[in-house]
């Protein structure tokens, strides 16, 4: 449990090694244990179809492999700042990101939601065609997909010369202005588009997480390994970690001023700041037995009273 904390807090792997006098393997086969058990954890929790997320933001992080490098990206519901999942690819393409949306639109009970993006156009592409709906008319034939009235979608480009931000444009892609406005002050993420969480949450995982540290020098060998920290990482931001943005004046008589939320605690997932032990040690329900469909003919029986 000690090694599984701080390798969630960004400490590197060589550090545990010296430290605990443990095999680099075996440090290596705790993470992605831990890493399988709380991607697990997140799609019995998160994504359920449950959640309205309202505003979500989505960006992506390149991440230095040994002789490669591949592209993280991670999407947020802003209200509650909870992280609705991510994916890990080599290239930053219209694949990569249609697999975060896919996992957006299995956490939210509604397509009617506010998305605020950069300005990769991959993004547009892939929102537009996975938050459609089929509207059904009766009629021979596949029905026709179209977006939801309440979907709003946004762009922040930003404009670089020489290595620095020199202009920025927000750009209405869907909906319009003075309805993105109106989610935005209602739930109190600002008042012009803007894709400062997702940021703020990049800039968390980079110090939690000991690979996607800059100048580091723990670089991750393998994507699996990636793959195993940013659900290790996430899950404890999700369930472990109180964020200070959440928290709730607590009540006249109470031993301490604020009562401490983590995000899952905003969402209704959880009751309480969980521990690293109590995540994983969650027991995540068996999926419902289904029996298998027999194919081809019914088998002959032998008649009542035949011998055995």
């Amino acid at each position: 449990m000690l090694v599984i904390t701080l390798l969630c807090h960004g400490c590197p792997t060589q550090a545990i090694v010296a430290a605990f006098g443990l095999d680099e393997r075996t440090v290596a086969r705790w993470f992605s244990e831990a890493g399988r058990h709380c991607q697990r954890v997140h799609e019995h929790l998160v994504e359920q179809g449950q959640l309205d997320v309202q505003h979500v933001q989505a960006d992506e992080l390149w991440v230095k492999q040994v002789g490669a490098k591949v592209w993280m990206a991670l999407a947020l519901a802003v209200p509650t700042r909870l992280w609705l999942g991510g994916a890990i690819s080599r290239q930053r393409d219209l694949p990569l990101i249609t697999r975060v949306v896919q996992r957006v639109r299995a956490c939210s009970v509604t397509p009617a939601i506010l998305v605020c993006v950069d300005g990769l156009a991959s993004y547009v592409t892939a929102f537009l065609k996975v938050f459609r709906q089929p509207i059904y008319t009766g009629r021979r034939g596949r029905p026709r997909l179209v977006l939801p009235d309440g979907f709003q979608f946004a762009q922040v480009v930003k404009h670089s010369a020489k290595r620095h931000v020199i202009g920025v444009t927000h750009r209405v892609i869907r909906g319009t202005l003075d309805g993105i406005e109106a989610v935005l002050t209602a739930t109190a993420t600002g008042t012009i588009i803007n894709t400062a969480y997702i940021e703020r949450l990049n800039a968390t995982f980079r110090a939690q997480l000991a690979p996607l540290t800059r100048r580091g020098r723990a670089i991750a060998r393998t994507e699996a390994a990636l793959i195993a920290g940013m659900w290790l990482v996430g899950t404890a931001y999700t369930c472990c970690w109180p964020h200070d943005s959440l928290r709730l004046l607590a009540a006249s008589g109470a031993p301490r001023k604020w009562h401490q939320r983590t995000p899952a605690m905003a969402a209704g997932l959880a009751d309480h700041p969980w521990t690293i032990d109590e995540l994983l040690r969650f027991q995540i329900p068996l999926p419902r037995w289904i029996p298998r469909r027999r194919c081809g003919r019914p088998p002959k029986l032998p008649p009542l009273g035949a011998a055995a």
